[in-house]
């Protein structure tokens, strides 16, 4: 971890990324806490409030995964299943923009008895992919879909494409303001990196004799990691008065854990007037008429954002 470690502070950040290590457990992780970039999203569209919390949870497993891109290169996190929420798509490009949308059946949704998100998706798949712009790179990684929520579905991911021990917990929610009602989500990914295939102790136990030597083996020290990752609370992770360093505080200081310069996250969208311009000129003539409505003109709608634009036809035959 490259990043200069800062002092400890008790305010509340939204829309950031905080990285940690756990030095003693050879523990990395990330914690994400979003406010009014997640809002943003799921409030673009007139979302089901199960939809809604999908859309929060895929938004904050892009950014704690998109996050390793430091400047350049984009991470899109997408989903393609039968069930009513049968595609979700949330891009992430370096430094920190993110957007997302996901595709519903109401009809479908207001038929289950149970709206939990492993339902919400049915049997599918989810796709994982990196782009550097760097070297022109593309990686993705593919998790089957069935029976399992987005964090379980990521940790298949790990265990299968970066065979890494981790740990992925998500939480979504509204809060009650006096300006109304406003939806958050967090997100905390807890990861075990090996420096050794054992490591001794800083402090001996206070019982043990002075020349006692304790060596811990890798896996206990997943464990005990793990162990006090899953004691966090949903609620912890999306409460706007808590601070990131507080809760790593909670969860980590009988060990120590160091904080590193947080990255900011925000809404974003890359489409433009000029971007779909290019991508009407692509299509034939032909097809570009066929686009045109009764009201004589060409719109498009971003998925994303939900801007709507209108062109006359007649600017493609210039």
């Amino acid at each position: 971890m490259s990043s200069p470690s800062r002092p400890v502070s008790t305010e509340a950040h939204d829309d950031c990324v905080l990285p940690f290590a756990v030095d003693p457990l050879d523990l990395r992780g990330r914690l994400v806490r979003l406010g009014p970039t997640v809002n943003a999203i799921v409030s673009h569209y007139d979302y089901p409030p199960p939809v809604a919390r999908l859309l929060g949870e895929a938004t904050a497993l892009t950014a704690l995964l998109g996050a390793l891109l430091e400047s350049h290169g984009r991470f899109q996190l997408q989903t393609r299943s039968d069930g009513p929420v049968d595609m979700l798509v949330v891009d992430y490009e370096a430094p920190g923009h993110l957007r997302g949308f996901a595709r519903f059946d109401l009809e479908r949704i207001n038929q289950l008895d149970d709206v939990s998100s492993d339902l919400l998706m049915g049997r599918g798949h989810l796709a994982l992919t990196i782009e550097r712009e760097e070297d022109a790179a593309r990686y993705q990684g593919v998790v089957q879909l069935e029976g399992v929520n987005l964090a379980q579905a990521a940790h298949v991911y790990f265990r299968q494409s970066e065979q890494i021990p981790s740990y992925v917990r998500l939480a979504v929610g509204e809060v009650i303001t006096p300006h109304g009602r406003f939806w958050r989500a967090g997100g905390l990914l807890l990861q075990h990196l090996p420096s050794g295939a054992a490591r001794v102790q800083d402090l001996p136990p206070g019982d043990a004799p002075p020349d006692f030597v304790d060596v811990r083996d890798e896996n206990e020290n997943w464990t005990e990691g793990a162990t006090l990752a899953a004691t966090l609370e949903d609620h912890e992770l999306i409460d706007p008065n808590l601070s990131g360093e507080t809760i790593l505080y909670r969860l980590f200081h009988e060990r120590g854990v160091k904080v590193f310069a947080e990255r900011a996250v925000t809404e974003f969208c890359r489409c433009s007037q000029s971007r779909v311009e290019n991508l009407l000129r692509s299509f034939s003539k032909q097809e570009r008429m066929e686009m045109v409505g009764d009201d004589g003109v060409i719109g498009v709608t971003c998925e994303f954002c939900a801007a709507h634009r209108s062109f006359n036809p007649e600017l493609f035959d210039e």
